[in-house]
């Protein structure tokens, strides 16, 4: 991307860009994707993940208070 930057035009630039998005884009939804089917169809992985967000996030009801 930086390089279409500096040796193009605006024009070209931006079908780089575009492209560089796309493959992002897709990648991400991959992964995601992947995540999902884990936490959909891997009952020991919903509950390791269940477990450890909940562990992170939870606050009992007076340490809510005091934060």
């Amino acid at each position: 991307m930086i390089k279409a930057m500096k040796n193009n035009d605006k024009k070209t630039a931006r079908i780089e860009h575009d492209a560089a998005l796309q493959r992002v884009m897709i990648d991400l939804l991959t992964d995601h994707t992947e995540l999902f089917k884990q936490f959909s169809d891997n009952p020991s992985f919903k509950k390791w993940l269940g477990d450890t967000v909940f562990g992170v996030t939870y606050r009992a009801p007076e340490e809510a208070v005091t934060r």
